[in-house]
């Protein structure tokens, strides 16, 4: 009942649209922006009932494309000495190409495409398919793994504007509002699901760095993945990135990146051809039920501040370790994620305004946000040799390094930043971002005391590792 009372409520929003003619579909120019919230209302009779979706598909569908990523990987059974020796003889190939398959949103009508990262992570050749099923090759402008989000552009188009979809203020999605999700789930070109918003600010999902995502019951499935989440004035609510499901299909649980982190992103990629992502300057924590009592609270809201970067962005505006960040901009914050969320959809050298709660009384100071300083600089170093870390890379660390690991900016020492995946260090179960606090007792505050101590002569090894703010010291035989 509650699925079926959804979708008369949907028809009932959509009674302007209906009376307008199926060819705007063709207009190639970027929609305007949305309109003021119209009131939310049921059908009052039949004719409102009987309704369509389609005006809204139509205008929006051309602007979502498949992206279809190559990648050439070598054969693994080359890595056997008896392959490698006898391989050409057995006639075994060298390279095996594998095919991904997944959607994009057209987001500016000179060709730019953004999609999932790991839809494209690793391809060598990338392919976009529009939906009047022209093909064009595409060039990748920017892959940030710490949203999941990648920028392509389209090659070959001698300047055609294509159809665009805009980009919905994400402070006026709510939940309960309709939604549309197309894409191409399992190849399917160009499919169309409907739904409402779940849930808005959905943190404690570990699908990318900033875990804040758009939640909505709207079908999605494997392919669905860099689609797009419309809203009924046919503007991007968000990119599809995500499921929760056991089985691997849809459960009605999904989870798409909100369009201020993704045009955050776009922008980004375009200007400056890497993610420019500004900070706060601040180690959070959740106020519980107790500590909102304790503080005079009527309702569990806002984060603490742990801790402070003493030149970053808050201590610059003389908040202190206890006062409560409550809100930036007007949004509410209820975790360190939401607080690094909202700072990341800011322009660096922008100002916002934070709110915060010092001994019980609420103010409001304005926050020049910066992009994090890159000092002490990370002097990257590969292991080699034998020892346990053999096939990393190190870096020490800067709040500018640690936030691009998508570890504590406040952290200090030495950290993995990549590994080898056929390295001992892999096959150890170390990972990027691992901070290597000690070897053989020794502290390590930088990558190059940190080269050092794995380079001396040693009967065994006993590294002091800190992981998500867990140390554990792991010892092995040399």
């Amino acid at each position: 009942m509650i699925r079926a009372y959804s979708l008369i409520a949907l028809l009932a929003l959509i009674g302007a649209s209906a009376c307008q003619e199926p060819a705007a579909a063709q207009n190639t120019a970027p929609l305007p922006p949305a309109a003021p919230s119209a009131e939310r209302r049921v059908p009052l009779n039949e004719s409102q009932a009987k309704l369509s979706l389609a005006p809204v598909v139509s205008r929006a569908s051309p602007a979502v494309v498949n992206v279809y990523a190559q990648r050439t990987e070598r054969n693994p059974m080359l890595d056997d000495p008896f392959f490698r020796r006898f391989g050409g003889s057995l006639g075994i190939p060298q390279e095996r190409v594998q095919q991904s398959l997944g959607s994009g949103v057209l987001v500016r009508a000179d060709g730019v495409v953004v999609t999932n990262n790991h839809v494209i992570n690793g391809a060598d050749k990338l392919k976009v398919v529009l939906a009047d099923r022209r093909e064009f090759d595409a060039t990748l402008l920017l892959a940030d793994p710490q949203t999941d989000l990648a920028v392509l552009r389209l090659e070959g188009l001698e300047g055609e504007r294509l159809p665009t979809l805009p980009f919905a203020e994400t402070r006026s999605t709510q939940v309960g509002d309709l939604v549309i999700a197309i894409g191409n789930p399992f190849g399917l070109n160009q499919s169309v699901t409907s739904g409402i918003v779940s849930a808005l600010a959905r943190t404690g999902v570990s699908l990318n760095d900033f875990s804040f995502f758009v939640q909505t019951d709207a079908a999605i499935n494997r392919g669905n993945s860099g689609g797009a989440l419309v809203d009924l004035d046919g503007n991007l609510v968000g990119v599809n990135s995500a499921i929760l499901s056991e089985s691997g299909g849809s459960n009605g649980i999904g989870f798409a990146i909100p369009a201020a982190l993704v045009r955050r992103v776009v922008e980004s990629a375009i200007s400056d051809g890497r993610v420019v992502r500004p900070w706060l300057g601040a180690r959070g924590q959740t106020v519980t039920a107790e500590l909102a009592r304790s503080m005079g609270l009527e309702r569990p809201q806002g984060v603490i501040i742990a801790d402070l970067y003493p030149t970053g962005p808050l201590a610059k505006a003389t908040l202190r370790k206890g006062d409560v960040v409550l809100s930036v901009n007007g949004e509410e914050v209820f975790d360190e994620q939401g607080l690094r969320f909202q700072a990341a959809t800011l322009r660096p050298g922008t100002q916002a305004k934070v709110e915060f709660l010092r001994a019980g009384a609420r103010q409001t100071v304005s926050v020049r946000v910066e992009v994090p300083p890159e000092r002490p600089l990370a002097d990257p170093r590969k292991i080699g040799g034998r020892n346990p870390l053999t096939g990393a890379e190190i870096v020490t660390l800067s709040p500018a390094t640690a936030e691009a690991l998508g570890i504590d900016p406040l952290l200090e020492g030495a950290a993995i930043r990549t590994i080898d995946g056929r390295g001992p260090a892999a096959r150890l179960g170390f990972q990027a971002g691992d901070v290597i606090r000690a070897v053989n007792g020794t502290e390590i505050r930088t990558s190059a005391e940190l080269d050092r101590a794995l380079a001396a002569p040693a009967a065994g090894w006993a590294l002091t590792v800190e992981r998500n703010g867990e140390r554990q010291t792991i010892r092995l035989r040399a």
